[in-house]
């Protein structure tokens, strides 16, 4: 089975956490944590950053590592680091390629259908 690597961040404000609606794929309008796919020759905070700054037009500090997820769908096996981060100062979210994005409180986050990768981390949390 492929395995596709990928990162994840799981971006605070206060007390909220940033998710976004995928708005394409399969997988078009489940919920997830913004990232995307490590590139070659690329670290996964670097993955993040650049990931962060394609899909939502903003600057983030990846503030650390949270956990990695083993996932295996039916067409793949994905391996997904997840880190935490904020908005750097002066940054703001715009969506580029999501449906669309909440701010969410710990209690909020079952308010939303999630990605089953990402289930797992919203059990961390």
């Amino acid at each position: 089975m492929k395995t596709i690597h990928v990162v994840a961040a799981i971006i605070r404000e206060g007390e909220k956490l940033f998710a976004t609606q995928r708005g394409y794929g399969e997988y078009k309008d489940k919920w997830e944590f913004p990232g995307g796919k490590v590139e070659e020759n690329e670290t996964p905070e670097d993955a993040l950053i650049r990931e962060i700054k394609e899909e939502l037009d903003a600057d983030i500090t990846v503030s650390g590592f949270l956990t990695t997820v083993e996932y295996d769908y039916p067409e793949f096996h994905l391996s997904m680091d997840c880190f935490l981060a904020e908005l750097k100062e002066g940054s703001s979210l715009s969506l580029k390629e999501h449906e669309a994005a909440k701010w969410l409180t710990r209690d909020e986050l079952g308010s939303v259908d999630w990605l089953p990768a990402d289930l797992t981390v919203i059990e961390l949390l």
